[in-house]
Order: structure tokens, then C-alpha cells, then sequence
């Protein structure tokens, strides 16, 4: 299999998962009571985890190859693009689940961290749809 197509994978399974985050998990954190979300946050972070750290990981990998292999500008541009996801989920986002798992968070964070997820799947969506149109050269 090609290196663009396993990438083109890893991007949907991100692309897929960051809409999920963005319309139906973060929005659910506002239904709960305080006590309520610590707790299920606790789990919800730990599995989340098993998930999005292999994705991640398998992404900026097969990113860095490419752009080691292609220096065309959506191949660079995208992995720039990676590179902000991964500042803003390590300087945003665990931050704010931490601030949850802990008991600290409020309406306002957890508005505040649904506001700021945008940014983030803009970017998932934008890196999904530049490997998407590298791979379309293989499917024409």
C-alpha cells in the first residue's frame, strides 16, 4: 500500500474524530453535574487516549516521511499544519481536561474549550482534504 494512501487513513480516522469531539462529546460535557463530569472525565481522557495518541503519532509520522520523500507545498503545508493541531492540543486542550479531571472547570472552560476546538478541526479538516486531493491522482 502507498505511503499517501496509510496517510490518507490516519487523516480520515482524525478528520472523523475531531467532528465527533467538536458536535457531540465536548457539547455532552455541558450536560453533566460537576461531580458527575470529574468523574466520567477521568475514563473519558484515558480511552480517548488509546485512540487519538496512536492516530497522532501515525500522522506526524507518515507526515515527516513525506515531506522527507516530497517537498511539494501541500505536502509541507500540511505537515505545518499537523504541527499547530499538536501545539494546540499540548498547550490548550490537555490544560483544560486536566482543569476538568481535576474538578476545576466550569461553564465557562468548558464553552471556552468548545470555542477553541475549532481551530483544531479546522485544521484536521484542511490536512484531511490536502491528503485526500494528493491521493486523488492514484484514483483518476
Amino acid at each position: 500500500m502507498n505511503i499517501d494512501i496509510i496517510r490518507l487513513l490516519f487523516d480520515f480516522g482524525l478528520f472523523v474524530l475531531i467532528w465527533l469531539v467538536q458536535l457531540v462529546i465536548y457539547p455532552s460535557f455541558c450536560e453533566f453535574a460537576k461531580e458527575d463530569l470529574e468523574r466520567w472525565h477521568k475514563k473519558y481522557t484515558r480511552r480517548m487516549t488509546i485512540i487519538v495518541l496512536p492516530l497522532m503519532l501515525g500522522q506526524l509520522s507518515l507526515a515527516i516521511i513525506q515531506v522527507i520523500n516530497d517537498h511539494s507545498w501541500y505536502i509541507v503545508f500540511g505537515l505545518i499544519m499537523i504541527c499547530l493541531a499538536w501545539v494546540s492540543t499540548f498547550f490548550q486542550f490537555i490544560p483544560t481536561h486536566n482543569k476538568i479531571s481535576f474538578g476545576n472547570a466550569n461553564k465557562t472552560v468548558l464553552n471556552m474549550m468548545i470555542r477553541k476546538n475549532w481551530l483544531r478541526t479546522i485544521l484536521w479538516t484542511v490536512i484531511f482534504l490536502l491528503s485526500f486531493y494528493k491521493c486523488l491522482f492514484y484514483f483518476v
